[in-house]
């Protein structure tokens, strides 16, 4: 459930609008990862669901997207649902995350470490290493046993609705894809307590 809404920044040109295509040089008004430009400038994404994902890969939510998902529909989702920030926050663009989710909401976020999963991290190449959960996993033994990937997995098992969702109004594609996340949650704790039970 919502615990808060999200605020207006009136003094942040440009808050809460789409952010696809961002110049790639930060002194320039962008972000200076050459990564994000690349797949959600040029590609020009279209929307489709948000996931959030635990480490074993159960869906805590989802909500839908009109346009390609961007650094608003994140901040969004942690800041109205959850009452306190997470710890950490694993993304494939965590370098841009972390700095546009500490300008809105400082205090929020002051516990948070942004960190781009291994899997994405090698597209990151002008990225700090202060970015990258590798450099964390070497030092924290609890996020050495973090799967990095979750997302990656859970967002492969969404491909499977993906062309059914594409010809469904927006109430009964909502309906839908609950269904089909609950379903796949189940399956994960069904799969977890057998593990358990050996």
């Amino acid at each position: 459930p919502r615990v808060r809404l999200r605020p207006e920044y009136p003094h942040l040109p440009g808050d809460k609008k789409v952010d696809r295509s961002v110049v790639t040089d930060a002194g320039a008004g962008g972000i200076g990862c050459s990564k994000y430009y690349e797949t959600y400038g040029q590609r020009g994404q279209t929307g489709g669901l948000m996931a959030a994902w635990c480490p074993h890969c159960v869906c805590l939510g989802f909500h839908c997207i009109p346009k390609g998902e961007g650094r608003n529909d994140v901040l969004s989702a942690l800041y109205t649902r959850w009452e306190t920030a997470p710890e950490v926050v694993i993304y494939d663009f965590a370098c841009a995350l972390g700095p546009y989710c500490m300008q809105r909401e400082p205090k929020f976020f002051a516990g948070t470490r942004f960190l781009i999963d291994g899997f994405h991290a090698k597209g990151h190449k002008r990225c700090s290493k202060a970015c990258f959960i590798s450099t964390y996993k070497k030092n924290d033994p609890e996020l050495a046993a973090v799967n990095s990937s979750a997302a990656e997995c859970g967002n492969g098992g969404l491909l499977k609705i993906r062309r059914p969702l594409s010809y469904m109004s927006q109430r009964h594609a909502i309906v839908y894809s609950y269904t089909f996340l609950a379903m796949w949650n189940r399956e994960r704790r069904i799969a977890a307590a057998r593990k358990v039970a050996k």
